[in-house]
């Protein structure tokens, strides 16, 4: 349960790779800042936690949880704040009903999530088990606004040590595809919320019976605060992924790529409907009886391939409906994972990288590599790809070894922009009109829909904006080249405009203002010249571009030191991206090997240090941070981090080694000679006990490993596969 105290460090809980990563590397981070005084305490943002903390009377005693993120979300707006936040499952509806029927077969007496919710005791459970979907964590956690680049030492070493690059030609056929019209990006209303109209407000869809709907009540808008309202044409929306279905060339894979992790309720919905599309003849021929299944297509065809198992009829239909359309992009082709297999395997800013770091090229059912026909419905950001391709196309592959580094500042605190519109996000449930009415009765935005239609409003409060671009220009000062990536002829970057214009005028600085391709080409001119740059874009950029140039040219995100600076004065160190996570714990299902690499995590410690040291005058926090520093060089030059195989380097042994640097370090240093004298034994103990402490983290690799779960591991299961070595722990403690 969470105490009343605060601890000097929070290190969060979470879930799949990143999770068993904690597990090893947690005790190591307690011993280490024990020693100078500093407490590490836990919270669980977990699936498994925040699901049971939903239902506490429900609950035995002993089976209750606290509300940790609550707790947390509290937390980050005060200046005591200083959390590590690891990589959190943004739980799809798949993955939500897995974690649900889990709980539920260890004991835990939780309903099943209703997916058509009649009666008040539904639409209660419903309600709950939905405020736990999609990007949940974030926008309670995110009090402040993104600062995220690569650490000087991890860049410098992917320079020295280059990771694979598929080769980029101009006869590639990869491209991208995205929408003629009827779009988010072209439907976009937005406004900037006046004195008066500041207040009360409510989304209201008025059928064309005249009948209305109360879509969202005790809605608040704050002076200052930017407003839109914008929708997807599902009639459109059908159209567009018919015509790419027919217009992908032979030799050329389907895809499409979306994010229904984060963007909960419009993605899934977009993503049912490419199913539904692509098994367009299959559904017409079986669809009673896919009803009779309960089978919907925002599930994906995994769960149709469940739900049919067994029936010859159907599952020999299927497989000719799938062949007679264009061969899909495969998430895993050995596993016959396809890119429609569930929506959350459908991670834009994770596999459009992949494409583009590969030439272009992805992994078809056949297991061989081809051309892509990448399918980003929307306008709002497919240009960043689709500019992206065609600049590799003219320029070929990128040199890694000279290009310079892109960092982001994010527009992200308080919800800000479309991430944090889910309550506001709504399937339209026949032809009418859909407005945002304000407590005077004036109408902010209006809009005629069609049934079927994804709806959405999204907003961005003034403070946050005005923080943001303080930060984009301390961070443009401090780099050399940068850009805001905003979009004159888009309806809200217009408004964001009229706030960043007079912010530059004032601080006397000139960075210029650029829609996203134009951005694109501009950062990848400038890194191509061996020039850092600055990214300073919204909430939903942020997120891609943070995985875009850092698997470019690092060869993945998750070694990105990402520092949120909250707006009341705390921070937040987060560590990372985990778009890969699920692959690698299955890894360790099957051979006990975690490939997981904590490089985010070592960087997001010496920085979280580095804060105490700052804010709250904890000199001995200093020197532990600039330990880590070195521990991570040293991981980084002797080759210490996780590979790919077993009886190779793994999370584990990479713990070891950095532990092993960081106790040298701070019995070397000369600033604290209380640290040096604790930790010279502890050094001494590591190094000589190398040999037989690598060789005991070795020893459980090649069988699977039992974690007594997946969204609720067995404590003492995992603890044993994950801290195997008796030596360290003794040492350790």
């Amino acid at each position: 349960m969470a105490t009343t105290t605060t601890p000097d460090i929070i290190y969060t809980k979470v879930d799949e790779a990143p999770e068993l990563a904690r597990i090893s590397l947690e005790p190591i981070i307690r011993s280490f800042a024990s020693a100078a005084g500093i407490s590490v305490e836990t919270r669980d943002i977990s699936v498994a936690g925040r699901v049971l903390s939903l239902f506490p009377e429900r609950l035995t005693e002993a089976q209750r949880v606290s509300d940790d993120l609550a707790w947390l979300g509290e937390l980050v707006k005060t200046p005591e704040a200083n959390v590590i936040k690891l990589p959190n499952i943004s739980a799809s509806m798949p993955q939500l009903n897995a974690a649900i029927k889990e709980l539920q077969s260890k004991g835990y007496d939780i309903p099943d999530y209703p997916e058509e919710a009649t009666t008040d005791e539904e639409k209660s459970i419903k309600a709950r088990y939905d405020a736990v979907k999609g990007s949940a964590v974030n926008p309670v956690l995110r009090e402040g606004n993104s600062d995220r680049r690569s650490a000087k030492a991890v860049k410098a070493y992917a320079k020295a040590n280059p990771h694979r690059m598929g080769t980029w030609t101009a006869a590639s056929k990869t491209h991208v595809s995205s929408m003629p019209g009827n779009d988010f990006y072209a439907n976009e209303l937005s406004a900037t919320i006046t004195a008066a109209q500041a207040g009360a407000a409510k989304i209201v869809f008025t059928g064309s019976d005249g009948t209305q709907t109360v879509l969202k009540d005790k809605v608040t808008y704050t002076e200052g605060e930017v407003v839109d309202a914008t929708f997807l044409s599902a009639k459109a929306l059908r159209a567009f992924i018919k015509a790419q279905i027919k217009a992908t060339e032979p030799g050329v894979l389907f895809s499409v790529h979306l994010k229904a992790t984060m963007m909960k309720v419009s993605d899934p919905i977009i993503f049912g409907h490419f199913v539904s599309v692509y098994l367009e003849d299959f559904i017409a021929k079986h669809g009673a009886e896919l009803d009779a299944l309960g089978w919907n297509p925002n599930s994906g065809i995994g769960d149709l391939d469940k739900r049919i198992a067994g029936n010859a009829t159907l599952e020999a239909d299927l497989k000719a409906a799938m062949a007679a359309q264009p061969p899909m992009y495969m998430v895993n082709s050995d596993k016959g994972i396809t890119n429609l297999h569930v929506s959350s395997d459908v991670i834009i800013d994770a596999s459009m990288p992949a494409v583009i770091k590969a030439g272009g090229k992805g992994w078809g059912p056949d297991g061989a590599e081809a051309d892509v026909n990448c399918c980003i419905p929307d306008n709002a950001y497919a240009s960043v790809y689709d500019e992206t391709i065609k600049y590799f196309k003219e320029t070929g592959t990128l040199d890694v070894t000279t290009c310079g580094a892109v960092s982001n500042v994010g527009l992200m605190a308080q919800k800000a922009e479309e991430y944090g519109s889910h309550p506001t996000t709504f399937e339209i449930p026949g032809n009418g009109t859909v407005a945002i009415v304000l407590a005077s009765g004036e109408v902010l935005h209006s809009q005629a829909v069609e049934k079927g239609d994804i709806w959405r409003s999204s907003t961005a409060k003034k403070a946050p904006i005005l923080d943001w671009i303080q930060l984009g220009i301390a961070r443009a000062k401090a780099t050399g080249a940068a850009a805001f990536w905003l979009d004159k002829n888009r309806a809200h970057d217009a408004e964001l405009i009229k706030y960043v214009v007079p912010a530059l005028k004032a601080a006397g600085i000139d960075i210029p203002i650029m829609a996203p391709r134009e951005a694109t080409r501009f950062s990848f001119e400038t890194m191509r010249a061996g020039k850092d740059c600055v990214t300073i874009t919204g909430n939903v950029l942020r997120d891609y571009l943070t995985d875009l140039f850092p698997i470019l040219e690092l060869g993945t995100s998750a070694k990105m030191l990402s520092i949120v600076k909250l707006m009341q004065g705390g921070g937040m160190f987060e560590t990372g991206a985990g778009g890969t996570a699920p692959k690698h714990v299955q890894q360790v299902y099957e051979e006990n090997h975690l490939r997981w690499d904590s490089l985010g995590e070592f960087c997001a410690l010496g920085e979280s240090f580095n804060f105490l040291a700052e804010a709250k005058g904890m000199p001995k926090a200093a020197v532990l941070g600039a330990a880590v520093d070195y521990a991570t060089q040293q991981v980084l030059d002797n080759a210490k981090s996780p590979r790919g195989r077993v009886g190779q380097d793994d999370n584990r042994t990479s713990h070891y080694y950095f532990a092993r640097y960081w106790a040298e370090a701070l019995a070397a240093q000369t600033d604290d000679a209380e640290l040096a004298a604790h930790f010279a034994p502890i050094a001494k103990a590591l190094v000589e006990g190398e040999d037989k402490i690598v060789a005991e983290l070795h020893s459980v690799e090649g069988a699977p490993a039992d974690l007594g779960g997946y969204y609720l591991l067995d404590p003492a299961k995992v603890t044993a596969t994950m801290r195997p070595s008796a030596t360290l722990n003794a040492i350790i403690g």
